[in-house]
């Protein structure tokens, strides 16, 4: 209980030994802020990285759905659940497939892979709205492709089985859908700023992170809270390719929701780390 007093009087922070593993982040001794991104960077488009990030996003999204989308067909064609993977196949699908494809792209685009997470980003000044543009075109066409060969593979039970369109499942109403995934779009984007903050690494350095895992278990997490509901979104592209190559008309009932729903949660994961967790609008030098 020694020293209690004086911790209360000019705060526990003040005694570095007493300070909580991970707080380091919160001083500035070795980090310096990276100026934000410009909205508009001419510059990007005659350079040879940008067009292969965008590359590496339409390949990623491609394998993405292309995955996926057979999971998902394969436990629709089982007799019953216990005969397939079930949801909790499915969710180590999505989640799976997050964690390869972010760990193979985060050094060259970054490792979006969905129109959410590259939303998000842009709010925060991460990248620019040039190539912000060009990663959703380029993970649209890919997942289109994606879901387009699958289709191919087995045209017949892509048809009848659902072909992997997100709808709103009986008895929930849209606004439970839309809520589902405001929500799950939330935690996978906090995730995404979270095990990619710059500062958090130079910080905690002997804290290892391995940004694709905890973006991937995110996903997988959110696919178990959620494929009862919307069948999971949370990637407005996956959401897209799937109907697109569908094509029928209930998969576009409820379509809107996998747009609105996701863009809304990463904004709020944007608004929440940069105002919250970073407070950078409110930093002051004493």
């Amino acid at each position: 209980m020694e020293g209690k007093e004086e911790d209360v009087r000019v705060g526990a922070n003040k005694f570095p030994e007493r300070q909580p593993i991970g707080t380091s982040a919160q001083t500035d001794k070795d980090y310096k802020e990276p100026p934000p991104a410009p909205l508009f960077e001419p510059g990007e488009l005659s350079s040879w990285s940008f067009w292969r990030a965008g590359i590496a996003e339409f390949i990623a999204t491609f394998l993405f759905l292309y995955i996926t989308v057979l999971t998902v067909m394969g436990v629709k064609r089982a007799p019953n659940m216990c005969a397939s993977v079930g949801i909790q196949g499915i969710a180590w699908a999505f989640g799976g497939m997050i964690f390869a494809l972010v760990y193979c792209t985060a050094g060259i685009s970054g490792g979006h892979i969905n129109p959410a997470v590259t939303f998000g980003l842009f709010l925060a000044r991460k990248l620019s709205l040039t190539r912000a543009v060009f990663y959703m075109v380029m993970q649209c066409l890919g997942a289109i492709c994606g879901a387009g060969v699958v289709k191919g593979f087995q045209p017949t039970p892509y048809q009848t089985l659902g072909g992997g369109a997100n709808t709103v499942a009986p008895g929930y109403t849209k606004g439970s859908g839309l809520g589902a995934e405001i929500i799950g779009t939330f935690v996978l984007v906090y995730t995404v700023f979270s095990a990619t903050d710059a500062k958090r690494s130079a910080r905690d350095s002997h804290v290892p992170i391995l940004a694709p895992l905890p973006i991937g278990f995110a996903v997988f997490l959110v696919h178990l809270a959620t494929i009862p509901i919307t069948g999971t979104g949370i990637n407005p592209a996956r959401s897209l390719g799937a109907a697109i190559i569908y094509n029928k008309d209930h998969s576009w009932d409820d379509h809107w929701i996998f747009w609105v729903g996701p863009f809304i949660g990463a904004a709020l994961a944007a608004l929440y780390h940069q105002l919250v967790i970073r407070a950078i609008p409110f930093k002051t030098k004493s």
